[in-house]
């Protein structure tokens, strides 16, 4: 049974409220150790870095995404319950799309979604 702070933490992030979704997972981040701290820490991060890609901060975005994603890669296909490998598909092409849009206008990627591991990419 997944915590409810996550629970409560991917449904905002999926709602497009960033901020919020930062604040929940912490409350849970806050009580984590461990590996379980640095995960919950690189969802938070990435949850931040769209906060600030919302709010047109381009440095803040781009350093959170990179700090978040770095933490998260460690972990593989899934943790948590949540489907991480197509999470980091989609910050992958965030990361890609920062890299080129420095140089032309290019269209973003959609934002990501947190998907739970039980989730297929339909729902």
């Amino acid at each position: 049974m997944m915590e409810h702070g996550i629970v409560e933490g991917i449904h905002l992030f999926n709602a497009r409220k960033f901020f919020e979704a930062h604040e929940a997972l912490e409350a849970v981040w806050l009580k984590a150790t461990g590996h379980r701290k640095t995960f919950l820490h690189g969802l938070i991060q990435v949850a931040a870095a769209f906060h600030h890609h919302t709010r047109r901060n381009p440095a803040g975005f781009r350093s959170l995404l990179e700090k978040g994603y770095t933490k998260l890669e460690r972990f593989g296909e899934e943790a948590e319950g949540l489907n991480l490998a197509g999470l980091m598909l989609e910050l992958r092409s965030w990361r890609e799309h920062l890299d080129r849009s420095s140089c032309q206008q290019l269209p973003a990627p959609p934002l990501p979604r947190i998907r739970f591991a039980t989730e297929t990419l339909t729902e």
